[in-house]
This record gives C-alpha cells, structure tokens and sequence, in this order.
C-alpha cells in the first residue's frame, strides 16, 4: 500500500539553523501558508526587499543546537522575533494572531519543498516596485 502525498508531508523532517551554527533546529510536517512579506518591519528586519516565512505547529519546532534562539519584542503583547545571539540571524517569529511558530524559510537547510512555495504576499502595497511580487493564490488565514 502506498502512502498518500498527505501522510508522506506530515512525517517529513527538515533541519535548520543559523548562519554561524549556534542554532539549529527541526521542523516536523507540512509549512502552513508559506509566504513572503514586504512589511516595513520584515524589510528591516531581513536587510531586503521582503522575507519568506512559512508556519509549523510549535509542538513540531525543536531546538537542536543546545541553544534557543534569543527573542526580541517587536510589538508588546503581539509578536516576537527571534534571532542567533551570536551571529544575528534571523529564524523565527511568535505572533499572538497565529497559531504556528513562523519559520524564516531561508533558515532552513533545503527551501526545495513544494510545500514552501509563497501563496501570498503581505504588505503589497509596501513591496519595491522593481521586483514581481508573488502570485495570491492563497488568502491569508489571519487578515
């Protein structure tokens, strides 16, 4: 008997980490609304014009390099970031709004899942005019 793609996406296990190797981390099941966003905030935050995030359910995030990730309050009583305490990478997000840990998709070791192709971009309207932006084929699950 042959697994369904659904099954096969729940068990799938990816790994990640920061650029110096101080935090790692493992990711478990199917990205939840993969997308980029061209907020203010993640421009700066990312150093570019926009950042790939992609959600998983916080139970299957597990930090692996003995180190978690430091957290930095980014707006009171809604969402943190966080990032390496050593080398400044960013990795992920907690947002009161959102039941999954967001995950900065470049974090990750292998960004090849089809699973993690953007279906939205937020904060079109603040996207740089010189780069296409993604496709919506998924609304938001939160706005």
């Amino acid at each position: 008997m042959n697994a369904t793609p659904d099954i096969v996406a729940a068990a799938q296990e990816r790994t990640g980490g920061c650029l110096c190797g101080r935090v790692r981390f493992t990711v478990k099941g199917k990205a939840v609304y993969p997308h980029t966003c061209s907020c203010p905030h993640c421009k700066k935050l990312g150093g570019g014009p926009m950042m790939w995030w992609a959600g998983f359910a916080p139970e299957n995030v597990t930090w692996t390099g003995g180190v978690e990730p430091t957290w930095y309050t980014t707006f009171e009583g809604e969402a943190q970031r966080g990032f390496c305490p050593n080398c400044g990478s960013r990795l992920a997000a907690i947002d009161s709004d959102v039941p999954e840990l967001g995950i900065v998709v470049t974090a990750l070791d292998d960004t090849s899942g089809a699973d993690l192709v953007p279906v939205n971009q937020s904060f079109r309207d603040d996207a740089v005019h010189w780069l296409p932006q993604v496709p919506d084929t998924q609304k938001s699950p939160v706005a």
